[in-house]
């Protein structure tokens, strides 16, 4: 099992890149979060299997359809089985 700590950076914000984010990571069998920051990235955890984390971190390099993804910062965390389910936080 699996963590990372996502920081995507670009035209992510008021693309849905939140909403298809958690679909994502619910089609994954992933648990976590992600949120928009103030100065315009989105943050995300996420944990599961290590290669369905592998493939979210592939699909956050991407994105969703209308955005622009410039930079993704990503760190691997201990594991830790915090998470229920994966959630759209504020």
């Amino acid at each position: 099992m699996k963590r990372m700590h996502v920081i995507v950076s670009g035209r992510v914000q008021g693309v849905f890149f939140r909403a298809y984010t958690r679909e994502t990571a619910m089609t994954l069998s992933l648990t976590g979060w992600v949120r928009n920051l103030y100065d315009g990235r989105v943050e995300t955890v996420f944990e599961g299997k290590d290669k369905d984390v592998q493939a979210m971190l592939e699909w956050c390099k991407k994105g969703t359809p209308h955005a622009v993804v410039k930079h993704v910062d990503a760190a691997e965390e201990p594991y830790t089985g915090e998470f229920r389910d994966f959630r759209i936080t504020y």
